[in-house]
């Protein structure tokens, strides 16, 4: 059987980037790129708190789809930046259902990786007369089981990144970290704050990928974007990611057997490890399931990006 082997697409303009007022504080940026008359996918970007990147634009092929990615609250070109008030699972799923009927959309494809993937199962188990089908890859569904596991049992794994971590919480406090840089991160004090963040957020980019890959230099680092990435991220962990003690696998069973799936699970993947993707396919066995050999969490490893592009190829032919 010949195997073929999917690269991102080339880079590509927006062809329009918009804003939407949804409360008293919250204004969601999204932009859309492609074929302005295609068939709709809405991209939804992981972190909590990562917001969305160019190279995200590339899973999709142009000149068949309208491609529409959004910046959630407090994320990106979102305002305001790092905002958590009115931030919530609630709140997000408001939003997208909101660009969909601004946009004039029926029905569309939806891709959300890692957090996206929470994301992506509640809108459709809310909105599946709104869903023409689901890729989803990296799968999260904020148990607490997979937040224990990300803080703390992941150090089984990988002990330098946990210790650079941990290394500058007093003895006193080092059985909750997240407590400890809470404060730092949310402090008034920048000078504070911003070295925290980029320390927080720096733990989960050195456990992404199967193999090490180099460091952000030092000058390509954003301290307001790092900051607000690290506030949403934890804003949204101490609240269990606002799904609670929800059975989202039991939801997907009972809601989505309707809606054509692609699961895609990097089998290494040391940030949602992959029991829950196992679990969920197991819920949808409709679903087409591709656990990756050779990569981990990141969608940008060789074998998940090529998975990942086959997917929306696939779509092409049934939607």
């Amino acid at each position: 059987m010949q195997i073929f082997t999917y690269n991102l697409y080339p880079e590509l303009d927006i062809l329009e980037n918009r804003t939407i007022k949804v409360d008293d504080l919250h204004e969601i940026y999204f932009e859309i790129c492609g074929n302005p008359n295609g068939v709709p996918v809405v991209f939804l970007h992981g972190g909590p708190g990562s917001g969305c990147n160019p190279a995200q634009r590339r899973f999709f092929d142009p000149a068949y789809y309208k491609i529409i990615l959004i910046d959630q609250r407090g994320c990106g070109r979102s305002l305001p930046l790092g905002e958590v008030n009115n931030n919530t699972t609630d709140d997000l799923i408001n939003d997208i259902e909101l660009i969909r009927q601004e946009l004039g959309i029926e029905k569309w494809l939806v891709f959300g990786g890692s957090w996206g993937s929470t994301l992506a199962l509640v809108y459709a188990i809310h909105h599946p007369r709104q869903v023409s089908g689901l890729i989803l890859r990296g799968i999260f569904l904020s148990r607490s089981g997979e937040l224990s596991w990300f803080l703390g049992d992941v150090k089984t794994f990988y002990p330098e990144p946990w210790l650079a971590l941990c290394a500058p919480i007093p003895e006193s406090l080092k059985s909750n970290p997240l407590a400890y840089y809470r404060d730092l991160i949310f402090s008034d004090e920048e000078s504070i704050s911003i070295p925290a963040a980029i320390r927080w957020n720096t733990f989960e980019t050195s456990i992404m990928t199967l193999l090490p890959r180099p460091p952000a230099n030092e000058g390509d680092i954003n301290g307001q974007v790092e900051l607000a990435r690290a506030r949403i991220q934890i804003h949204y962990i101490e609240n269990n990611c606002f799904v609670g003690e929800r059975d989202l696998i039991a939801e997907a069973k009972n809601k989505l057997a309707d809606i054509p799936t692609v699961i895609v699970q990097g089998r290494y993947d040391m940030v949602c490890p992959p029991i829950t993707a196992w679990e969920l396919h197991q819920a949808m066995p409709h679903a087409e399931f591709h656990m990756v050999a050779d990569a981990g969490h990141s969608a940008m490893e060789a074998g998940t990006t090529s998975a990942l592009v086959a997917a929306t190829e696939k779509f092409k032919h049934i939607l």
